[in-house]
């Protein structure tokens, strides 16, 4: 029996390890310039993934933390799309785009706030630029179910779109209506049976807990809905209450937030209740059937955590496309302008939108390898770490590893390994912490990340 009042003093603000170093490390240090030239000298053995930026939605979503523009506007969603053809066009002067790809992610905003049309034109002049997509990529597209039609996923199967991530968050009305967002079951499983029709194998669902009003009894209610659907992969993420950046998050009353141990209490059921009906679960967040690629990602070691979660399609390059969207080298991180005004100007001067970023140094690729093997796999070959970045891993994290003794309930160390149990997958983004080097800036503010629980 887990003793959940003893897990909440380990509820303090923690990055969710999306990447290493996170954002907060972003800065025009790496500029402009570095940025290309990694674009222009990257590792032709490695494929691309892409990852493209659709920042419109009709109204808002107030747990919402992605970056959204809200608009009605027709001309607002033409313009965009003239712009992605410019970047396009940039990116294809910088970057060998008859690189392979391997992957091709569609996010948001809602993507299918674009008709069928629009989508058909965007997926056109992206393919146009990068020609060479590989028979075994994965092409998903992120989807708001009340906002989809036959004639766009029309558009999607016909171009290769073979995973669909649909957006559910709660199917309780009481919940749905304090967020704003108003989807009742019948909407989402029309737009599951609509993709399934149409031949798409792969469906996503994701959920959050953490929301206004959620109890641990009305969540049960919601996940068996969930089950009801038989959604072949679930995210169920931890809502992240940042008001500081998101003032949408103000409307609530934090009071009907529900507290540290109701959330654990939820996120313990959620576990059992996928693993007691068939799924299994991958990192901290991630569920998915047995015969799921994750898997065989997660035991060859491809398993790879970015900014849209867990993926199987690690050991590419991502490349960043659009308003805000985030790329991924092998030693850095690349984000473009946030505001449409700048990624518009930077276009029309005939460069790329690219705002701030971070290269990494060796140890930052030392602390990322364990950092991110301990978010997807609860566990680190020491040994293996040890032969790759030439280190005595006691020695180099001596500190770190004296840090990690006040979690030893959760976390046993031996010479080859350190391993985390069941309870302690709970708090597994406190365990990475203790090898976070950049932490030591944020011990004393409140207002730089979500609470871990």
């Amino acid at each position: 029996m887990i003793d959940f009042d003893a897990y909440v003093k380990y509820s303090r603000p923690g990055p969710r390890y999306t990447s290493y170093p996170t954002a907060l490390e972003f800065s025009d240090k790496f500029d402009h310039k570095a940025y290309i030239n990694e674009l222009e000298n990257r590792d032709k053995s490695r494929p691309l993934s892409l990852y493209l930026h659709l920042p419109f939605c009709r109204s808002a979503c107030y747990f919402c933390g992605c970056n959204v523009i809200y608009t009605s506007k027709e001309d607002k969603k033409e313009r965009y799309i003239e712009y992605l053809a410019k970047e396009l066009e940039l990116l294809s002067r910088h970057l060998d785009t008859n690189a392979p790809v391997l992957q091709m992610h569609f996010g948001g905003g809602t993507p299918t706030f674009y008709n069928a049309e629009q989508l058909d034109k965007i997926i056109r002049l992206i393919k146009a630029k990068f020609p060479n997509f590989m028979s075994e990529a994965e092409i998903s597209c992120e989807i708001d179910p009340r906002f989809l039609t036959d004639e766009q996923l029309d558009v999607l199967v016909s171009h290769g779109f073979n995973r669909i991530s649909y957006g559910v968050q709660d199917f309780d009305e009481k919940v749905q209506k304090e967020i704003h967002r108003i989807q009742p079951y019948e909407i989402t499983k029309n737009a599951v049976d609509m993709a399934r029709a149409k031949g798409i194998n792969s469906i996503n669902m994701d959920l959050i807990y953490g929301l206004p009003y959620q109890t641990l009894e009305s969540f049960k209610t919601t996940l068996d809905k969930a089950l009801m659907l038989s959604p072949d992969r679930l995210a169920v993420f931890n809502y992240a209450h940042v008001p500081w950046i998101k003032k949408s998050m103000r409307k609530f009353d934090e009071a009907t937030l529900p507290s540290p141990k109701t959330k654990l209490e939820i996120l313990k059921y959620t576990a059992e209740f996928f693993i007691k009906n068939g799924y299994k679960m991958i990192g901290m967040d991630h569920f998915a059937k047995p015969n799921d690629e994750l898997f065989g990602a997660l035991a060859n070691g491809t398993l790879h955590r970015n900014f849209q979660g867990y993926t199987t399609k690690g050991g590419a390059d991502l490349i960043g496309i659009g308003l805000t969207s985030i790329g991924e080298g092998k030693r850095y991180y690349a984000q473009n302008y946030k505001d449409m005004d700048e990624y518009e100007k930077a276009l029309d001067s005939g460069i790329l939108p690219y705002a701030k970023g971070v290269y990494l140094n060796d140890e930052d690729l030392l602390r990322k390898a364990v950092i991110m093997s301990l978010m997807s796999n609860f566990a680190l070959d020491i040994k293996a770490v040890e032969a790759e970045f030439k280190i005595d891993f006691f020695d180099h994290f001596n500190g770190e590893l004296k840090e990690l003794e006040d979690l030893s309930e959760f976390v046993s160390v031996t010479p080859d390994k350190i391993s985390v149990n069941e309870t302690g997958t709970l708090i597994i983004r406190n365990i990475a912490m203790c090898f976070d080097e950049y932490m030591i800036k944020f011990k004393d503010s409140k207002n730089s990340f979500s609470k871990t629980i």
